[in-house]
């Protein structure tokens, strides 16, 4: 059973609507068969294939040459003008490559969304090495550093929270919230990487400058 099937927990009230999302959203990380798409999402295959189906007819799907389902064209110009419309992004993608270069691994910023989290910003490490993840990927929030961080976890005494070998085996990683001007932990910034450069400690070795690249985040918010 994949991730995105729990989500169908979290009903709007429109059912089409939310297993339309839930199809969507096991097409993040790489295009799928149709048996595929069933097993990741527990949507019966009639009704399965009737969405895609669906989906494909507006441009959210499409199949590519191997007849694979995959996110379609429609959807690039919905994330430009999400992206344009929410100036956040643009300073968070900024942001994200300071850290990235000044710390050679990966980072990614999450926000919450139903009971998971989002990535809307990936920047992978130059080394050969590194830690993936695909941005517009939903991950849960009870898991991982940037999960504890949007669900309100304790954080250290400096700021962040650490992550080692919690959601996959051999990575580890450092997080911290962004916060708006309400004090409301809107985001969280990781710094991750494989635990062999990441060590078994992480926050002592990038959660100070996680911890700073959040906060200028959080003054931008504020701004």
């Amino acid at each position: 059973m994949g991730y995105t099937s729990r989500l169908m927990d979290s009903v709007s009230g429109v059912g089409v609507l939310d297993k339309a999302f839930v199809v969507m959203n096991a097409l993040v990380t790489r295009p799928l068969t149709l048996a595929e798409v069933i097993d990741a999402t527990d949507i019966p295959r009639a009704t399965c294939h009737r969405l895609l189906s669906a989906l494909e007819h507006h441009g959210a799907v499409r199949r590519n040459n191997d007849g694979l389902y995959c996110l379609g064209p429609t959807l690039l110009g919905l994330g430009r003008g999400a992206a344009v419309q929410f100036p956040f992004l643009e300073r968070a993608r900024e942001i994200a490559t300071e850290l990235r270069d000044r710390t050679g691994e990966s980072v990614q910023v999450f926000v919450a969304e139903t009971d998971g989290r989002r990535c809307v910003v990936s920047l992978e490490s130059p080394n050969g090495l590194r830690w993936i993840v695909p941005e517009g990927a939903l991950f849960p929030l009870t898991r991982g550093s940037a999960g504890r961080v949007l669900t309100g976890s304790r954080l250290s005494t400096a700021g962040w929270i650490e992550s080692v070998e919690e959601r996959v085996k051999g990575v580890a990683s450092v997080s911290a919230p962004i916060i708006d001007v309400d004090g409301t932990v809107i985001a969280a910034v990781s710094v991750s990487g494989p635990l062999e450069r990441m060590s078994a400690s992480p926050g002592a070795k990038f959660g100070a400058i996680v911890v700073r690249g959040a906060k200028t985040l959080s003054d931008f918010l504020a701004s």
